[in-house]
């Protein structure tokens, strides 16, 4: 086995879907779950420009492993830089390559790009194996619910004020916000997830904030400068869905009470998933964030 930096390549980029089919399934990184060739060509397309963007854009904290001989990809490790802020976007290994150290020697290169940040931050799986590994690194881990299900829209309350579509022209606002509340802004990640999701925006005098929400009905990333504008952020992203239509907020931390209180009177399940991994700082509240983006 060996590592090489990820190339911007659809062939990398490939590689890394087939590695994160094969060990996760449906997850953040693959979010109509199995192999590209299973995928609507929408959602494989997409996966494709992501993977390609993060390798263009963190060079350093991005590394496929592969086999020496066949050149097979056996695992992938994902991870950025923002602002003093490392997260780690995605780590993955197929089942056969695992046990093996090749998860080990991948987050060490991922870890080694991050040296200097004051801050991290990672979403975990809901592996107890990797929780583990992730507290083993320096990371304090919080326990993460996530609320799914079909939205009833009657059971949800007119948001108590405006809520509007966002668009590139409020990249200044929502670092702002984004500073606010983990203390460094997403920066590039905003270009990426603009083509990815709707940004709905709150910004008047009791403050500001922003939430993405997927064509699947996930909430992506979403931050504010207090509970209520992301509740108003929240309820409005929920309203947008067609009636009964599927819905998914993950990574909820405990502090994200007011996330579960609209969740619940919108319908949706609550059950707990995995954990939101953290160092050098506490839970941003109000936050929920982007399993892949941070």
């Amino acid at each position: 086995m060996m590592l090489r930096p990820l190339r911007d390549s659809d062939d990398d980029a490939d590689a890394i879907a087939v590695v994160a089919s094969a060990a996760f399934g449906a997850s953040d990184a693959l979010p109509s779950g199995g192999p590209p060739e299973e995928m609507p060509p929408e959602v494989a397309a997409m996966l494709r420009r992501r993977n390609r963007w993060v390798a263009r854009t963190d060079p350093g904290g991005c590394w496929l492993a592969v086999d020496e001989t066949s050149g097979m990809p056996l695992g992938v490790a994902l991870s950025t830089r923002r602002e003093g802020t490392w997260g780690l976007a995605l780590l993955a290994v197929l089942p056969s390559a695992q046990r093996q150290g090749v998860g080990r020697e991948l987050l060490a290169a991922a870890m080694a790009y991050g040296r200097g940040c004051l801050r991290g931050i990672i979403c975990s799986s809901p592996d107890p194996r990797a929780a583990a590994t992730y507290r083993r690194a320096g990371f304090v881990l919080h326990p993460a619910m996530r609320l799914e299900g079909a939205v009833r829209k009657d059971d949800l309350p007119t948001p108590d004020g405006a809520v509007h579509e966002g668009s590139a022209k409020h990249r200044d606002l929502v670092d702002s916000v984004d500073r606010r509340t983990r203390g460094s802004a997403h920066g590039p990640d905003h270009e990426q997830l603009l083509t990815e999701s709707d940004l709905l925006i709150v910004d008047d005098l009791a403050g500001s904030g922003y939430c993405y929400i997927d064509p699947y009905g996930n909430i992506r990333l979403l931050a504010a400068t207090s509970r209520r504008l992301a509740s108003r952020l929240l309820t409005a992203a929920l309203l947008s869905l067609p009636e009964g239509a599927p819905a998914q907020i993950a990574n909820v931390t405990a502090e994200q009470q007011w996330a579960v209180d609209v969740g619940l009177t919108a319908g949706l399940e609550l059950s707990t998933s995995a954990w939101v991994c953290l160092r050098g700082m506490r839970p941003p509240e109000p936050y929920i964030p982007s399993g892949f983006f941070g």
